[in-house]
C-alpha cells in the first residue's frame, strides 16, 4: 500500500500514537514518555498545542516549525521510548521482528492535518474530552495526563468544562 502524507506549510497536525495490541503502557511509564518528548525537542523544533495521554494511546496536536519533520518527530519519540522500555514487551509478529521493532507501538499512526482555526478548536476539545469518552474519569478536570489544566490556567477553558452542553459538538467527532 502506498501511503502519502500531506505537508501543508503552517498547518497543525493531530496525531494518534497507539501501543502494540493496545497494551496499557503509557501511564505507568509516564516519566519515560516525558523524557521521549524532551529528547525529540533536542533535535526538532515543535510546539505541542494539545496532548492527552491515555493508557494505550496518545493524542497530540503538533505545530512543527518544519511541517515535513513531523514524521521524524514521531519516530524520535517512539524510538527513545522503545530503546528505554524494557519491561513487558509482547512478542511481536514476524513483520515487526524482521524490521528490528520491539512491538511496543503500532507501526503506523493516525495523522490529520488541521487547516482552520475552527477545526483546531474542535480537535483540541476532542483531545481533552477523550478520557471521558474512554470511561477513565467522569470529569475532564480529573484526568491529569492532558494539557487541559494548562488551558484552564490560560483561561481558555473553565475548570468544569466538559458538561453535556459543552460536548454537543464533540460527541459526533471520532478520530480513532
Amino acid at each position: 500500500m502506498n501511503y502519502k502524507r500531506i505537508f501543508i506549510k503552517n498547518s497543525f497536525v493531530h496525531i494518534i500514537i497507539v501501543s502494540y495490541n493496545r497494551k496499557n503502557i503509557f501511564i505507568e511509564n509516564i516519566e519515560l514518555l516525558r523524557l521521549s518528548f524532551r529528547n525529540a525537542k533536542q533535535f526538532f523544533k515543535f510546539e505541542i498545542v494539545a496532548i492527552c495521554i491515555l493508557p494505550n494511546h496518545i493524542h497530540i496536536i503538533l505545530n512543527p516549525d518544519n511541517i515535513k519533520e513531523y514524521p521524524k518527530i514521531i519516530t524520535s519519540i517512539k524510538y527513545y521510548f522503545s530503546k528505554n522500555y524494557n519491561v513487558g514487551v509482547e512478542t511481536p509478529t514476524y513483520g515487526y521482528l524482521n524490521k528490528g521493532e520491539k512491538g511496543i507501538f503500532q507501526r503506523r499512526y493516525f495523522e490529520h492535518t488541521i487547516l482552520s482555526e475552527e477545526e483546531l478548536n474542535n480537535q483540541i476539545d476532542y483531545i481533552h474530552y477523550n478520557p471521558i469518552k474512554h470511561n477513565l474519569v467522569n470529569n475532564v478536570k480529573d484526568w491529569e495526563y492532558s494539557s487541559f489544566h494548562k488551558y484552564v490556567k490560560q483561561n481558555l477553558y473553565d475548570i468544569n468544562w466538559g458538561s453535556s452542553k459543552d460536548v454537543e459538538n464533540i460527541i459526533n467527532l471520532d478520530f480513532e
